[in-house]
């Protein structure tokens, strides 16, 4: 079983590298980064503003390196923060009419570049259960269904 979920794993990120490699490559990066996108996706697919552990939880970026990008996706006038009501010190984000604007421009080719590379090879069905096993996996808790057996883990 190690190697068959060893085997998957490695597809799974050969088919992510290949596919990120493929939309970086294209045109539609030229006001906002891929990783600068990532965060106006996740911004606008909260219903309500979020702080920025939220934030975090959903973006594949450092803490660190989150706090300088929302800055200055911010200065730029795509992101905006606003007192947490429910904590003094808290500060939420949300996206502003311009971010809003950024997100659906980008995020319309983005979406035919996606729906490009992943229809060709895959069927309808084959979609389906692919969104269905991506949902799991990202769904456990991290720890979940890891072994403590040291020969399983390959030690």
């Amino acid at each position: 079983m190690s190697t068959l979920a060893n085997n998957a794993w490695e597809a799974l990120l050969r088919a992510h590298a290949t596919l990120m490699k493929e939309f970086a490559a294209e045109d539609i990066w030229t006001e906002v980064s891929m990783r600068e996108y990532d965060v106006l996706y996740t911004l606008s697919k909260c219903p309500a503003p979020i702080r920025l552990g939220e934030l975090h939880r959903h973006v594949l970026l450092s803490q660190p390196a989150l706090s300088r990008m929302v800055e200055r996706l911010v200065s730029r006038g795509l992101v905006q923060r606003s007192a947490d009501p429910g904590d003094g010190r808290g500060v939420l984000l949300s996206l502003t009419e311009a971010g809003q604007a950024q997100q659906r421009q980008v995020g319309r080719q983005h979406a035919r570049s996606v729906a490009a590379a992943l229809t060709g090879p895959l069927s309808a069905d084959e979609l389906t259960q692919l969104a269905s096993l991506c949902r799991r996996l990202a769904a456990q808790p991290a720890t979940a269904g890891r072994s403590t057996n040291q020969e399983d883990q390959g030690l």
